[in-house]
């Protein structure tokens, strides 16, 4: 059966139920809102009000409907959601309708959650790779916010009370920050990176939001005063602290994700977006560069990023990232053609983490065609688990190619399923974009170079 004849005996199941008026000639407005379970209108659903009519929602996920002058059944349809109610009758002006859309789950998201909920150790955290020894503070951030996305939040928990935990034995002991890795058995080691830790505070920033909880108020507060404290007088901001002290790096990614994670917005966001107007903006191509005067200026998350963290930012930044990093690879794992999006302009490999972002980007901005195909191309890297039954997983990368600049991956990220292309993978298939909560911030117009 059809979407379309689907459409057709559900309207015409409601409308029956209606009582209908043959003398009605006035003519009325219905409007109203389409959201996912976090609030966030979603956008392009067709919203049906007969058979064969139907209006789109547009980005904040609104719809009007003009016009109207029956009894009528309003049904919204898409194809990856199921909603609740599932339709509504209107019989004179009617506005304020809300409808909650939840993303339908398919074996492949099944066996990849089942995937994130094995991998976790008894501390809470998640390895960076199955069965490995690396866990990434970045990479159980995005364990969180897949937690938090599936509404599971003693998980979600188990990662953050690790870290809540360590507030004053790390984050604000000695330089401050989260160390960027750790072993399985929580030791840290290694540098205390700016971005990571903000990936950190936007995890903890949507748990807040969707479970209404200040829990973590205290762990949020320390993380945004750590991420202050980098800001120079400038606007940038350093890039963290190594053993050798103060990281004076300004990385374009890390400081895209700052801008994100402390909410509203103060001086510390019009002095940051100053500092990237002067220094990383090419207004030849109306993107964010990683380093000025580089072979590798142009890094694939500083346009996805870019688009799902800034207000109104231009959609062409989309265009110029298939440009720039689009190419089809051989799978190693799968033997199977896949398309995606390379780390940089070497085109040696498709990186699953970020043709998720793309997909993510592509949805925010209701580009549907482009998000859909993307993501049954990943789809084609999934593995089995060899460790976890009925499990599923996405490895880093198509092949062994390089990662950002020349450096080459290490022997695995071809074959073994990772946290990072598992996690972007579930939010796109789940519609979320882990930005939405930092995005809106009454940035004024004036600041927002990029419109300029």
């Amino acid at each position: 059966m059809t979407l379309k004849h689907i459409v057709s005996i559900l309207w015409l199941f409601f409308i029956f139920s209606c009582t209908h008026k043959d003398n009605a000639v006035a003519t009325y407005t219905i409007s109203g809102t389409v959201y996912n379970l976090y609030n966030i209108g979603i956008s392009n659903v067709k919203v049906y009000y007969s058979p064969n009519d139907y209006v789109l929602t547009n980005a904040q996920g609104k719809f009007e409907i003009n016009n109207v002058i029956n009894p009528t059944s309003i049904l919204p349809i898409d194809e990856t959601y199921t909603f609740t109610p599932n339709s509504t009758i209107a019989s004179n002006v009617t506005n304020g309708i809300v409808f909650y859309g939840i993303p339908k789950e398919t074996a492949n998201s099944i066996a990849v959650y089942s995937w994130f909920t094995q991998n976790q150790l008894p501390n809470g955290l998640e390895p960076s790779t199955e069965n490995g020894s690396v866990v990434s503070l970045y990479d159980n951030a995005l364990a969180a916010l897949v937690f938090v996305a599936k509404g599971d939040k003693t998980k979600a928990e188990s990662i953050f009370n690790f870290f809540n935990n360590r507030i004053s034995s790390e984050l604000n002991s000695g330089t401050g920050g989260f160390s960027q890795f750790r072993d399985p058995n929580g030791v840290p080691n290694g540098t205390k990176w700016l971005g990571d830790n903000c990936w950190l505070l936007i995890a903890l920033n949507n748990y807040e939001s969707h479970f209404k909880s200040n829990t973590y108020n205290n762990l949020q507060n320390s993380l945004t005063s750590w991420i202050r404290s980098l800001q120079n007088a400038d606007g940038s901001l350093n890039g963290g602290y190594d053993n050798n002290g103060l990281i004076n790096i300004q990385v374009t990614e890390g400081m895209i994700d700052a801008y994100n994670a402390i909410l509203g917005y103060d001086t510390f966001h019009s002095k940051l977006l100053n500092y990237l107007k002067q220094n990383r903006w090419s207004s030849a191509n109306q993107c964010l560069i990683a380093y000025p005067n580089n072979y590798y200026q142009y890094a694939l998350d500083n346009f996805s990023w870019g688009y799902c963290s800034l207000e109104d930012f231009p959609i062409s930044v989309l265009n110029s990232s298939f440009t720039l990093f689009e190419i089809t690879k051989m799978a190693t794992a799968t033997a199977i053609p896949v398309a995606g999006f390379c780390f940089d302009i070497d085109k040696d490999d498709v990186w699953y983490e970020g043709s998720g972002q793309m997909v993510v980007a592509y949805q925010k901005a209701s580009m549907v065609a482009e998000a859909n195909y993307y993501l049954n191309e990943m789809e084609k890297g999934l593995v089995n688990s060899n460790a976890y039954s009925n499990a599923k997983g996405i490895p880093y990368a198509s092949n062994v190619g390089t990662g950002y600049m020349s450096s080459l991956l290490w022997t695995g990220a071809d074959s073994k399923p990772v946290v990072s292309s598992n996690a972007w993978y579930l939010f796109a298939k789940l519609h979320f974009d882990p930005f939405a909560i930092g995005y809106s911030k009454n940035c004024p117009q004036t600041d927002k170079f990029w419109l300029n």
